[in-house]
């Protein structure tokens, strides 16, 4: 029967393109046994999560690595071949803000694959989650969105084949022991060939960060990605969820809310007052006009994630001077290691014109 599950699932022509990377190839084939002595036979008491591609759990090898243990929803025949190819593909990705894939199991009736164990949960627990008296410091929001933004920056320009996440929000975005961000879960991911701006697919995504564009036209593109990375942004700056049936009608959509209210120049009705306060209006303006340029409905009108990743680590170093020069020792400390601002910052205001004209025009607190 496993014998029959590792053909059923792939496992030959696994077997047959880790041979042909040679040296290349980092991913381990393990058996059912090793896994279900990890996870106590995948005891309930083991789950880390469930989603709408499979359930996680956690395992311990016998090297005493812990791991998760994404247990995958039946696969269609027709899909093993794409998602071996999948699995190589992830195998061979080395970024330190991506989780990375460890190896899989084909010998159950479903495949298992086995990533690294990232132990601080999602960002979406950190922002939305039930400790409402903890608000993150804006440093660790900008932080955290320059790293995910140069992770998914990334797999869109630097892999050997271009990756479209598919699937980008906040649930997605792990945090390790140093509250480091990872992006996750790659169970909808699809590759694109250098020589296709897009490929058409079966709509998939999660509802409050689906690109519009790709929903009606089930053209999936790296800009996709971006229009998720953009509600993500808008997260991190209002602490809103992106989907709340406690908001108006025309309100429950946080992207759509969102760009009403940027357009309308509210914005500051959205935001966390600490936000306002540790940030500084000029930062805010410059990662909500980011936020809204990848908010924008038409895919060809969005940034890259190149850009948006260069715009954010402009806006990070920039901001880590300013705090740097109201502490002599963090300057003190920092000189040398971080020069004068690239130019991201600048260049935000340049691309994006808005700036001075709201800075101008919004109700400031005085």
């Amino acid at each position: 029967m496993k014998a029959k599950f590792f053909q059923q699932n792939g496992g030959l022509f696994l077997q047959q393109q880790i041979l042909s990377q040679g040296s290349n190839a980092t991913i381990k084939i393990f058996s059912i046994e090793e896994l279900e002595k990890a996870t106590n036979n995948f005891n309930e008491n083991q789950i880390l999560g469930r989603g709408g591609y499979g359930t996680v759990y956690k395992g311990v090898l016998p090297s005493q690595n812990v791991v998760a243990i994404k247990k995958s929803k039946l696969v269609d025949g027709s899909q093993v071949e794409q998602f071996i190819n999948e699995i190589i593909i992830l195998s061979q990705i080395n970024h330190r803000n991506v989780v990375r894939l460890l190896g899989c199991c084909l010998e159950a009736q479903v495949p298992l694959l086995v990533y690294e164990f990232i132990s601080n949960g999602t960002l979406f627990h950190r922002i939305h989650g039930e400790s409402h008296g903890f608000s993150m410091p804006w440093e660790d929001r900008l932080r955290i969105a320059t790293e995910a933004a140069g992770a998914l920056a990334y797999l869109h320009s630097t892999t050997s084949v271009p990756i479209i996440h598919r699937d980008v929000k906040s649930a997605n975005i792990l945090l390790d022991e140093n509250y480091t961000a990872k992006v996750s879960d790659f169970g909808a991911s699809r590759s694109v060939p250098f020589d296709q701006t897009h490929i058409t697919t079966i709509v998939q995504g999660t509802f409050g960060y689906l690109d519009p564009e790709y929903f009606h036209t089930s053209k999936l593109m790296e800009k996709s990605d971006v229009y998720s990375f953009g509600v993500v942004l808008v997260e991190l700056l209002t602490r809103e969820i992106p989907v709340s049936f406690a908001r108006s009608e025309d309100h429950r959509n946080l992207a759509t809310f969102f760009t009403l209210m940027f357009d309308e120049q509210h914005l500051l009705q959205l935001i966390e007052p600490q936000i306002i306060e540790e940030a500084g209006m000029e930062q805010l303006v410059v990662v909500a006009q980011l936020a809204r340029g990848c908010l924008n409905l038409k895919g060809e009108e969005r940034p890259t994630m190149k850009e948006v990743a260069i715009e954010l680590e402009g806006l990070r170093r920039s901001h880590k001077q300013q705090l740097a020069l109201q502490n002599p020792e963090e300057m003190e400390r920092l000189l040398g290691g971080i020069g004068p601002s690239s130019g991201c910052t600048k260049r935000a205001s340049g691309r994006y014109s808005l700036e001075r004209d709201m800075l101008a025009s919004m109700d400031l607190p005085r």
